[in-house]
């Protein structure tokens, strides 16, 4: 959890696989406390919209969804996988400059994954997908992005990716709320934020299936 105030974050950052729903809302009220702030304060709310698991996206979303209607305030949707990017050019100072490739593990043997340039580091400069590695590789040795690539994340753990053109890889990086609520401060000036009632969570996964079985019926 964190806040972004007056030009300064600050995050409370606590590794739990399965007490999510239990420790959301306390730290919440201790970031708000620490800093002297209460929640119809806020101007804006922002959350990590995918990809990643569908637990965990229901559980984020629909928690910034409550504080969002009950402060009636918009939400920023962030990329999972932008936000993993942003975190590795501030824990790598020498990849400030380089192009990021973000990975998470999709389970089934596939990772969600995106590109990301210092310039642009919102948006990937490939499609976000849920691939296998082999496709991945693929598309990396295909593409005509500025090299070296740098690997973030813990998707980049299967064998697949032993080929993969990677200059450095950084398995044990993990998504930082204080580098969501960076990203979602230029997408908030730049008049990308929604209404909590509009906010989807991007599952990549499920477009997928669905695109396939649109396939087969026509």
């Amino acid at each position: 959890m964190a806040l972004h105030c007056d030009g300064h974050t600050s995050e409370q950052f606590v590794e739990a696989e399965r007490d999510h729903t239990r420790r959301l809302l306390p730290m919440v009220d201790a970031v708000l406390a620490d800093a002297g702030v209460s929640l119809p304060q806020l101007d804006a709310f922002a959350v990590s919209r995918g990809p990643g698991s569908f637990t965990g996206l229901r559980i984020a979303i629909s928690c910034t969804q409550g504080l969002a209607f009950a402060a009636d305030r918009p939400v920023i949707p962030v990329s999972s996988l932008a936000a993993l990017a942003a975190g590795s050019r501030r824990a790598h100072p020498q990849w400030q400059s380089a192009t990021i490739a973000a990975a998470l593990d999709a389970r089934m043997q596939q990772v969600y994954w995106g590109v990301y340039s210092a310039d642009a580091p919102h948006d990937s400069l490939l499609p976000e997908a849920v691939q296998d590695p082999a496709a991945v590789v693929r598309e990396l040795e295909a593409s005509d992005l500025p090299a070296p690539f740098y690997g973030v994340g813990p998707g980049w753990h299967y064998d697949g990716f032993a080929s993969a053109p990677l200059a450095e890889i950084d398995l044990e990086a993990a998504i930082h709320a204080r580098d969501i609520a960076d990203l979602a401060v230029s997408l908030w000036q730049n008049g990308a934020a929604v209404s909590a009632e509009a906010l989807e969570p991007l599952y990549l996964r499920n477009e997928v299936t669905w695109q396939k079985r649109q396939k087969i019926r026509s």
